[in-house]
């Protein structure tokens, strides 16, 4: 597992006032990596989690591995978002042991969800016939059938509103579980699993909601659900190992004031381009633009896994011209091109948004880089338009 220098130097930092671990940690299992790094953070001096979804892998297609299967059979505690996210391991969980604690973080007490961002600028219309004329062939009937990479019933059950559909280009798993990079760069790639997908499937089913709901779980990118979940991890982890419960709460504490820090210094650093409108890739952002009281104006796709036809795309220029939109924010792990089609023939400028932090160090250090890492991305390109 990856860990970075400075999360070892943070460790060595606080090694002094931290109570001594008094056994040895559970087996501590958690989906995708700023959930893993909120545990890490709480686990320090006692042991480490294990991070299921690494590197770009995606919460919604992706494939347990045997080490992923083993250490679920043997994980004393589970923490997910929940089956609105992370789709694949909805099976998964129905067989684990009946002295698993499984902790859902979206229901996590203080958690503040927000509904899916349905119509006008976060809408995907039903431009089907525009996808030949981008060479894509509508991915609605295809039903996503690339067995290969865990989307057999992608189509057929899920609405999937995040999913980076780079499977098609035949990547196979490269295997370095070592270096986390499992299912990693150029395979599924995608986010999260939510309802959005307009494929004719669903059309079929009536189109009656989301398959599990209708909230959108990119809940971590909040400062304040980001300390909900801490310290309803914290508590999780002191019910189930109560020997180390003591190393537990001084990392909770610490880990909370770190959190409420890094909130100050967000919400200093975005202050300047708060009135700034700006279009994203897809809409994984909006707890973000709440929190920090940013100006998004509209999303290029709503689902990803789809590349938008002609219609959307002259959409979302005309809503750049509208609104003055001043920046258009890529996804390191979607078609760039897109973007440049977009902004083609208008004043925004360009950067890049990443809600996973895909290339990022595993560990207690991850999801404040992660968090850093957007702020300055949306203040160098806000400002710039100044």
């Amino acid at each position: 597992m990856r860990i970075s220098a400075s999360s070892a130097a943070f460790a060595a930092l606080f090694s002094a006032v931290l109570p001594a671990a008094a056994a040895e940690a559970p087996v501590v299992v958690t989906s995708i990596a700023p959930i893993h790094s909120l545990a890490a953070g709480i686990m320090q001096g006692v042991g480490e989690p294990h991070l299921i979804v690494k590197g770009g892998g995606s919460p919604h297609s992706y494939s347990l591995r045997p080490s992923d299967a083993a250490a679920l059979e043997k994980a004393a505690v589970v923490f997910w978002v929940g089956d609105e996210l992370e789709v694949f391991l909805e099976g998964p969980m129905k067989s684990l042991a009946g002295d698993t604690k499984v902790l859902s973080l979206a229901e996590a007490p203080n958690i503040e969800l927000l509904p899916f961002r349905e119509g006008g600028p976060w809408a995907e219309h039903d431009d089907h016939g525009d996808h030949g004329a981008h060479g894509h062939e509508d991915h609605a009937h295809e039903d996503h059938a690339h067995s290969g990479h865990g989307h057999e019933e992608h189509a057929e059950a899920k609405h999937a509103h995040d999913e980076h559909a780079h499977s098609e280009h035949g990547h196979e798993e490269h295997g370095h579980e070592e270096h986390g990079h499992e299912e990693h760069g150029h395979e599924a790639h995608a986010d999260h699993a939510h309802g959005h997908a307009h494929d004719h499937a669903h059309e079929a089913k009536g189109h009656e909601g989301h398959a599990h709901g209708e909230n959108d779980m990119h809940i971590w990118l909040d400062p304040h659900n980001a300390r909900a979940m801490a310290t309803a991890i914290a508590e999780a982890l002191i019910e189930a190992d109560p020997d180390n419960s003591g190393v537990y709460r001084a990392n909770r504490e610490i880990l909370l004031r770190r959190l409420d820090q890094l909130d100050k210094e967000m919400t200093s650093e975005l202050a300047s381009v708060q009135d700034k409108p700006f279009i994203v890739f897809h809409d994984a952002y909006q707890y973000m633009e709440q929190h920090f009281g940013l100006n998004a104006v509209g999303s290029i796709t709503v689902s990803p896994e789809r590349q938008p036809g002609a219609q959307r795309l002259n959409e979302i220029r005309e809503k750049i011209a509208e609104l003055g939109a001043v920046c258009i924010f890529a996804e390191p792990q979607f078609e760039p091109r897109l973007v440049g089609v977009v902004a083609e023939g208008t004043q925004a400028k360009t950067g890049t948004l990443d809600p996973l932090g895909a290339d990022l160090e595993y560990g207690p250090e991850m999801y404040f880089s992660l968090m850093r890492g957007n702020a300055e991305a949306l203040r160098n390109c806000l400002s710039a338009s100044s």
